[in-house]
């Protein structure tokens, strides 16, 4: 391996972050605030894009950014800067108090609850720098899409290949006497190529992603998998207007887990923005479903000790056989519906859907016939009346087998009837997010077709 860029690591040490914001805090109490909070990060990464064969863009991103909140009583007051200098700072705090003068007063506002900051930090194992060079990363990213390119004489195109690495840090603390850091890195590949076939052409693509770049999948398998997906799809039919069971592939199906975490979050919950309002104790899945957060998995995209308030993150079920446990709350919706934080002010922290023990393969035989969604487009979530329509494509499945691809289709249900629907979750799991799913297999929905 090639010695590290020391460009890409150039960002201060840990201690300096950490007086930075503690300094700042104590600038906002210097001030007369009766409270503040501060979060402070810096990062710098490196992007290479390539495009048919050649570098489309090298780019090098060096990003700073702290953000200071000031509390006077129940009035709140903010501002940012991307300038770290003393000077700098105290003109922002300044800013923030400034602002706090002319906000409305309001009882839910304020830090979160003294008593709920995380005490116990586990080891997440969060950062890897990558070891290479700008030279070697270009590489990489045309290694990745001339596997794509010469996978097929169909593959005619290309939207680009892309490997990014990124170092970072962030300290977030508050008055409380909360102060903590923590480090990560993030690294991915990806690409996305074009096919054609009797005059029609398909576009897909493929990525992986991790915090550690031995984890990585080699960049001729991610240029193949993009170029072999991309080639599937070519010669799409259409299909009547009928009722089907679908499958959703495990890159999609965590976004209708997505759907379910915004309908309990205490945002929706409060402005009775939600088809699942009032659902804690409910049964929303069926019985043999759980949902897991595991905050604390080593290198995984999701993890972490505390959440954007400070607050210890749940490690637990957010559903058990079916029925929800609770919402997902920062501190401010909490108070809004007279409850506490339950750690979720940064979301959910690597989410697993449980899975019924069946392969993909064997989703499709439970199946039978229908549908396998491989793309979706679209917004037509409607998540005040769980009401569900998007464009899709991906492959009609007869006896279990794939038969042939499909688009130009629009699939609806209700969000409701999607999840207590739902037959199979594989054992085909993505983690390359914060949702860990597999294949998800829902036993009716309308496609909308041809006539």
């Amino acid at each position: 391996m090639a010695k590290k860029d020391k460009q890409i690591l150039a960002f201060p040490d840990r201690e300096t972050l950490m007086n930075i914001v503690a300094d700042t805090l104590k600038l906002a109490k210097g001030s007369g605030a009766t409270a503040a909070e501060a979060g402070l990060s810096v990062s710098q990464g490196l992007s290479v894009v390539t495009r048919m064969r050649s570098v489309e863009t090298i780019e090098h991103q060096q990003d700073n950014g702290l953000g200071i909140s000031v509390y006077f009583g129940q009035h709140k007051g903010s501002a940012n800067t991307s300038n770290l200098d003393p000077d700098a700072i105290r003109k922002t705090v300044e800013s923030a108090c400034n602002i706090a003068k002319y906000t409305s007063e309001d009882p839910c506002t304020g830090l979160a609850d003294a008593d709920l900051m995380a005490t116990e930090m586990h080891d997440l194992d969060l950062f890897h720098p990558w070891d290479i060079t700008p030279d070697a990363v270009i590489e990489l990213a045309l290694e990745c899409e001339s596997a794509a390119l010469d996978y097929d004489k169909r593959i005619v195109n290309s939207e680009g290949a892309s490997v990014d690495m990124n170092a970072g840090m962030s300290v977030y603390g508050n008055s409380h006497g909360f102060l903590q850091s923590q480090q990560k890195t993030r690294h991915s590949i990806s690409c996305s190529v074009v096919g054609e076939s009797n005059g029609n052409m398909q576009r897909d693509y493929w990525y992986d992603i991790s915090r550690n770049s031995d984890h990585l999948a080699a960049a001729q398998s991610v240029g193949e998998k993009a170029a072999d997906r991309t080639v599937k799809r070519l010669d799409a039919q259409k299909l009547k207007t009928q009722q089907s069971p679908i499958l959703f592939a495990p890159e999609l199906a965590r976004g209708l887990i997505s759907h379910f975490t915004s309908a309990i979050s205490g945002s929706a919950q409060y402005r009775k923005a939600s088809f699942l309002l009032d659902a804690v104790d409910t049964q929303v899945f069926p019985e043999f479903l759980q949902l897991v957060e595991c905050p604390f998995e080593k290198q995984a995209l999701g993890s972490a000790n505390y959440d954007g308030e400070g607050v210890a993150v749940p490690e637990g079920e957010l559903v058990r056989d079916g029925i929800i446990q609770n919402y997902l709350l920062d501190s401010y919706s909490a108070r809004k519906l007279g409850l506490q934080s339950t750690g979720h002010a940064s979301g959910v922290h690597n989410l697993l859907v449980s899975d019924t023990g069946k392969s993909f393969v064997d989703c499709l035989k439970t199946m039978h016939k229908g549908l396998l969604v491989t793309e979706l487009m679209g917004h037509g979530v409607n998540n005040v009346t769980g009401d569900y329509s998007r464009g899709a494509a991906g492959f009609w499945i007869e006896n279990g087998d794939i038969q042939f691809p499909v688009e130009e289709i629009t699939i609806a249900a209700n969000l409701r009837d999607m999840f207590m629907g739902i037959v199979e979750v594989g054992n085909d799991v993505d983690r390359r997010g914060n949702i860990y799913s597999g294949s998800i297999l829902v036993d009716n929905m309308t496609i909308a077709g041809m006539d």
